[in-house]
């Protein structure tokens, strides 16, 4: 059945490529992705993929230069190798911030990855939870845009948690606020705020009802956890009962770590699409496997079946 069908991983996660395989009882595919002694990265793949479904499993997570390097030179090198179809597999889709010119003389960086990925020679893209929907127009390929909400619904259902409230951190996450709400029969909440830089930000108001309330903060990345742990003080101050938060992607840079351990926040589910090594674990940080949903997605993908069972 998957005669024709390889997985290989580069240096950003090889534990989610190794999990996503053993989901979809085939071996990880062989490939030495290594440094040489100047920085250049090297890249050899180790047995024959000519003719062959290649799917790359390589987040562009921090370090995100290097990580993006290895998955454009790796892409080149099966492109070369005679591989019929080449997906790039980004878990975490790396520079999606950068996604508008907000200010004069800014560059659109999601968009420079996106035309730096298709010129390597990727025939489509699989990823999960953008920062923003519209990156997906940013290429000439297919792109199949997955969603964390099904692993995040199950492990709070099984909680059971009552009285809930599902909060937006700010007015661009009310569409999938709105989606864990519905999922999870919960009601709404949205936080205002003012962004002062790019690191910090100024909570403004709450709307929605909250006092009393278990609250579940939703987003899809956190990094150094300023605005998630703003929003859980000023949910807080709003009579909030417990605290919870499920993002998808754990960047968790700089004073991150810190600042969750000392907030109000009684736990942060997050997704393996980035690697959580054990200097970044903590008794609040739960951390929950994508990896049967992406080894689905790779398998009716492969068979040429519809994917958007999946997107639900």
């Amino acid at each position: 059945m998957f005669d024709k069908l390889a997985v290989f991983s580069g240096n950003a996660n090889p534990k989610l490529a190794e999990d996503i395989c053993k989901c979809l009882r085939i071996k990880l595919g062989e490939a030495l992705v290594s440094t040489f002694s100047e920085g250049e990265i090297s890249v050899k793949i180790a047995e024959n993929v000519r003719g062959k479904d290649v799917f790359i499993i390589q987040p562009t997570c921090p370090p995100p230069n290097k990580n993006m390097m290895e998955l454009l030179i790796m892409i080149d090198a099966f492109k070369r190798a005679s591989a019929e179809r080449i997906t790039a597999v980004l878990p975490y889709y790396g520079y999606a911030r950068q996604d508008r010119k907000d200010q004069p003389r800014v560059p659109i960086t999601a968009k420079l990855i996106a035309d730096l990925i298709t010129v390597a020679g990727a025939s489509r893209l699989l990823t999960i939870d953008l920062h923003a929907g519209q990156i997906q127009g940013f290429f000439n390929i297919p792109v199949d845009h997955l969603y964390a909400i099904n692993v995040f619904e199950e492990y709070y259902s099984k909680m059971r948690l009552d009285n809930l409230v599902i909060v937006s951190p700010d007015v661009g996450g009310i569409k999938m606020a709105r989606a864990y709400a519905k999922r999870l029969h919960a009601d709404l909440a949205i936080i205002d705020k003012r962004r002062v830089n790019s690191e910090d930000i100024e909570v403004m108001n709450i709307m929605g009802e909250v006092r009393g309330k278990n609250a579940i903060i939703v987003d899809d990345m956190v990094a150094t956890a300023g605005s998630l742990v703003e929003a859980t003080q000023a949910l807080k101050e709003n009579g909030a009962a417990d605290i919870y938060a499920a993002i998808t992607h754990p960047i968790l840079s700089g004073p991150a770590l810190k600042r969750i351990e000392n907030s109000a926040l009684k736990h942060l589910a997050v997704c393996d699409t980035i690697p959580v090594g054990d200097s970044k674990l903590n008794p609040k940080i739960k951390v929950l496997s994508v990896a049967s949903l992406l080894a689905e997605a790779i398998k009716r993908i492969h068979r040429e079946e519809s994917v958007s069972c999946l997107f639900d």
